[in-house]
């Protein structure tokens, strides 16, 4: 049976808004100037870090579940977004940094073909209609 997840967003005033589901808060903001200081994420970059948040949990936790000694994970995410409106990602690159020495490169590649043939749901939307790429790297 289908779930429903909800978030309300509360306009805060000139392009900032608090979204919510009741327990966590996010702001996000865009400038309405170049180089305008804002105080949150905007919609866009909010984007990369739910791939970025996804992704990343997806392979940490297969990589526990394949009793690889990860120490650490960082999860960098990159979109190329075009000029004209919409300014839509055309690409989106996402990098695996992971920590942990005699970590197995062929059990990083398996878990991150999992995330996203599988399991990451955010991915799964995405990829559809902006093409992901995945790099990783190894850290002792």
């Amino acid at each position: 049976m289908p779930s429903e997840l909800v978030i309300h967003a509360d306009y805060q005033g000139g392009m900032k808004l608090l979204a919510g589901d009741g327990e966590h808060t996010v702001v996000i903001d865009y400038p309405l100037e170049p180089g305008q200081q804002v105080d949150g994420l905007t919609p866009l970059k909010l984007l990369l870090a739910s791939v970025a948040g996804c992704a990343g949990n997806t392979v940490a936790l297969l990589m526990k579940k394949r009793d690889q000694p990860l120490q650490g994970l960082e999860v960098v995410a990159r979109g190329q977004r075009r000029d004209e409106h919409p300014t839509v990602f055309t690409a989106i690159d996402v990098e695996f940094i992971l920590h942990g020495a005699g970590l197995d490169p062929a059990v990083v590649e398996h878990c991150i073909a999992v995330a996203d043939g599988q399991l990451c749901p955010v991915w799964a939307m995405i990829k559809p209609g902006t093409p992901i790429a995945t790099s990783y790297r190894l850290v002792d």
